[in-house]
């Protein structure tokens, strides 16, 4: 085994130095959104004032996760061409959500997707029904993203995992408290920025070592570990748990709340396709240059080195970075991580605190009467009650492997929240026993079979043999939600809802009537 030279674990100041200039710079722009920020319009979108290419950066900022960054070009340098297969489904997603999604989202909607599939029903027991779907889906998402700031700092900056876990929700807490969705949109954008050009930094100088060829790289990888690495089956060997995956990737993207949230700050439809656009080129941009990191990293630095400082491999990206631009690029790529984490963990706190404040407090408790800054204040209680409980979850959860939370997400996404919102658009006799019975259970299935499946029954309760097959379970919890929306709509007519199908239409298609 070679032996490891890294000062991974160590203070290095390059990094602390650059994070704090990025919490400063963003927090600067939160006093600036906080001046701004009055009105639950102002709160919860911006007021609606960004443009699509803004808001196509941000989406990218959004969706580009820590977990994408480190865990996929984890996964490619230890499992070669097959670690491709998240990036894949994570990008395909896109142009899905482009076509079926955006558009009506945006005209239907006011602030949460929750609106959209309330339209023509009744407020109450949908909105409590798809609260339950979105609160599920943000609490998964938010315990990985947490556990993940915990060990990154501790690995990084030799900091305790405990307080980077308080750092991380304090400091996430402020930007969404005072500035709402206008401080969180920059706090992506910068992110995303600083992220696409910090790996494209890292691309350059890794090819430089093969000529600027990455045909060489990958000549090299098979070389070095043979051919199997440029092939696939190495990491999915199931076909169904590989279609549930796609699945749950794929058709996941279109119910994530915090995605679907930020089709409400554009001004109008033409411009949230636009930047469903920009996010996909962006994304499949990034996704492009994982690949190349993985194997960079496959190559330079080693699979015995990856994995002796971190099993799952997520250490590739940084070791890559230490190894080709020494301890200044480790530092700068390590705190670009870091604010990757403490930007999503923004954009979750929002969209759970408007979740809690536009869908329960103000629809359900108060029948839709309620005063702007009424409605205001009970968005920042919720912001203070989430934050606390993603840094309650990121303590509790400490040392687990939380790779499963984010497709747990996804697939709660895709089974709880994605067939109501498409039904809720396109089908005149949907019901509204119909939406809570898709939507309760999508996400009771999509738990209850994680649960059984062989991420959690086998490797966290040491189980001999899980009770369920797939490691995902999409395909059955997807599948269900929609035959039960269906099912149960055809059983209980609903006149109103179904007259009120040609007013939506009219404002689905030409916006007539967009907030």
């Amino acid at each position: 085994m070679e032996t490891i030279q890294t000062t991974l674990g160590q203070v290095n100041i390059a990094s602390i130095i650059i994070f704090f200039s990025f919490v400063a710079v963003t927090l600067g722009i939160t006093y600036w959104a906080a001046k701004k920020t009055k009105t639950t319009s102002e709160f919860y979108a911006a007021d609606r004032s960004i443009s699509g290419f803004q808001n196509g950066l941000a989406l990218s900022g959004d969706y580009m996760s820590a977990a994408s960054f480190l865990g996929i070009a984890g996964m490619v340098s230890l499992k070669g061409y097959d670690g491709l297969i998240y990036s894949i489904g994570f990008l395909v997603g896109w142009p899905l959500v482009m076509f079926l999604i955006a558009e009506p989202l945006r005209n239907l909607g006011k602030f949460t997707f929750a609106d959209v599939v309330a339209y023509r029903l009744k407020q109450k027991p949908v909105r409590i029904a798809s609260s339950i779907g979105s609160l599920m889906t943000i609490i998964f998402y938010l315990i990985a993203q947490m556990v993940g700031a915990g060990s990154l700092v501790n690995i990084l900056f030799g900091f305790p995992y405990e307080i980077a876990v308080v750092i991380v929700g304090i400091v996430m807490m402020a930007y969404v408290l005072f500035g709402g969705m206008l401080a969180t949109t920059w706090v992506q954008i910068i992110k995303a920025v600083l992220l696409l050009s910090g790996a494209t930094f890292l691309v350059i100088m890794t090819l430089s070592q093969f000529g600027m060829n990455p045909i060489n790289l990958f000549e090299q990888a098979a070389k070095k570990y043979s051919d199997a690495v440029l092939s696939p089956g190495g990491f999915v060997t199931n076909p169904w748990d590989a279609i549930s995956l796609g699945i749950a990737l794929i058709l996941g993207t279109a119910g994530l709340p915090h995605i679907l949230m930020r089709f409400f700050t554009v001004p109008d439809a033409r411009q949230a396709r636009k930047s469903v656009f920009v996010a996909t080129g962006f994304i499949g941009y990034f996704y492009i240059l994982t690949f190349v990191i993985g194997f960079g990293a496959m190559v330079l630095v080693g699979q015995d080195v990856i994995t002796s400082i971190d099993k799952g491999g997520n250490m590739a990206a940084l070791l890559l970075a230490e190894s080709v631009g020494g301890q200044f690029f480790l530092g700068f790529i390590a705190a670009v991580a870091f604010a990757t984490i403490l930007a999503v963990v923004a954009g979750l706190t929002l969209s759970g605190a408007s979740t809690l404040s536009h869908d329960l407090y103000v629809s359900v408790i108060k029948k839709g009467k309620t005063d702007e800054a009424g409605e205001v204040k009970v968005a920042k209680i919720a912001t203070l009650i989430i934050g606390a409980l993603a840094i309650f979850l990121g303590l509790v959860f400490k040392g687990q492997n939380v790779a499963f939370m984010v497709g747990l997400a996804f697939a709660i996404a895709a089974s709880a929240n994605f067939p109501s919102l498409l039904l809720s658009i396109i089908w005149k006799k949907f019901t509204t026993k119909g939406a809570v019975a898709s939507i309760i259970t999508g996400a009771s299935l999509a738990v209850i079979l994680i649960i059984l499946s062989p991420t959690v029954w086998v490797d966290i309760f040491k189980n001999p043999e899980a009770l369920f097959g797939l490691k995902n379970p999409a395909i059955i919890s997807m599948t269900a939600s929609f035959l039960m929306g269906i099912i149960v709509s055809l059983l209980t007519e609903e006149k109103d809802a179904s007259e009120k199908f040609e007013d939506e239409k009219l404002r689905t298609y030409l916006g007539i009537g967009a907030e």
